[in-house]
């Protein structure tokens, strides 16, 4: 069964939200709200794999801490100025 289109930005959104970490929440469902809607297939892909990370990582990849690996690092960038 192919997952729709309308229902894999509704699971990502969830996914967003709902993380281990109350940071990650915060900017990552702010992020999705925002951006996932008008998002192209390949960038909505990238998404995908991007939630399959560790919370740790992401949060660190997000804040400066560590260098992200280079497939998301575009993708951070944008996300990390969600709030800026």
């Amino acid at each position: 069964m192919t997952e729709t289109a309308e229902n894999r930005i509704k699971r990502l959104k969830m996914r967003s939200m709902r993380r281990g970490i109350k940071e990650m929440d915060i900017i990552l469902s702010a992020y999705a709200d925002s951006e996932l809607a008008g998002m192209s297939e390949s960038k909505i892909t990238l998404y995908d794999a991007l939630l399959q990370e560790n919370d740790q990582d992401l949060y660190s990849w997000v804040t400066g801490q560590t260098t992200p690996p280079a497939e998301f690092q575009d993708l951070l960038a944008e996300i990390s100025q969600t709030f800026q």
